[in-house]
């Protein structure tokens, strides 16, 4: 079972570097926030799997902060790259 645990994070490795594509080549912001929340995502995946094979409950706690710091960023991404038109005013 720790093979298949292994396989499967190393899978989701090579997910993150395609994901490297659209980050570097998304042809807008919101592409490239995607993908960035494509690493976030994946990366507490890979981190409970090696925890759950390495029998480490330190990686739990680091996936759950992980998972906390991926929701902040994409909320404050859209926070500032997404305003309310209502709210902007015209400075003339």
């Amino acid at each position: 079972m720790q093979t298949l645990y292994f396989a499967l994070a190393l899978f989701l490795l090579l997910n993150l570097v395609a994901g490297m594509w659209r980050v570097l080549r998304g042809p807008t912001v919101a592409d490239r926030m995607l993908a960035a929340q494509l690493f976030g995502t994946t990366s507490v995946a890979i981190l409970l799997l090696l925890a759950q094979a390495e029998n480490v409950a330190a990686l739990r706690d680091v996936a759950l902060v992980f998972a906390l710091l991926a929701a902040v960023t994409a909320v404050a991404f859209v926070r500032r790259a997404w305003t309310d038109p209502e709210t902007k005013h015209d400075a003339n």
